[in-house]
């Protein structure tokens, strides 16, 4: 079993900056893929970001790119992810995932074996 907690949501205004981290426990971190994803109201979940397990390779939405940063630390066993420029349309609840395969960098939320339970992020105008 993987716990995993994520932390740094709020409210920001518009062009602002946050970071997001989730806090993993239960299983060796390097051995897992971690993502991000987010679910707006009304919406379906939809994928944020991924790093592999080793933290060697990235992977992120269209929506984001050039934004957000996804990043790892192996031996805190904590996932970030830093947002920049954030837009009104960034507001959801942001939630941190984990496959067991360290090296594929899901982007649909059924690739993921483990969840958070989710940190609001909302973005004022």
């Amino acid at each position: 079993q993987v716990q995993l907690g994520e932390s740094g949501g709020g409210l920001v205004q518009a062009g602002g900056s946050l970071r997001l981290s989730c806090a993993a426990s239960g299983r060796t971190f390097s051995g897992l893929a971690m993502g991000w994803f987010r679910q707006a109201p009304g919406k379906e979940r939809e994928f944020v970001a991924a790093i592999r397990g080793p933290g060697d390779g990235t992977s992120y939405a269209d929506s984001v790119k050039g934004r957000f940063t996804i990043s790892r630390d192996n031996a805190e066993n904590t996932v970030y992810l830093q947002m920049n420029s954030l837009k009104p349309e960034d507001t959801a609840v942001y939630y941190c995932a984990a496959d067991t395969n360290a090296y594929v960098m899901g982007r649909r939320p059924w690739e993921y074996d483990y969840w958070g339970q989710g940190t609001q992020v909302t973005v004022s105008s």
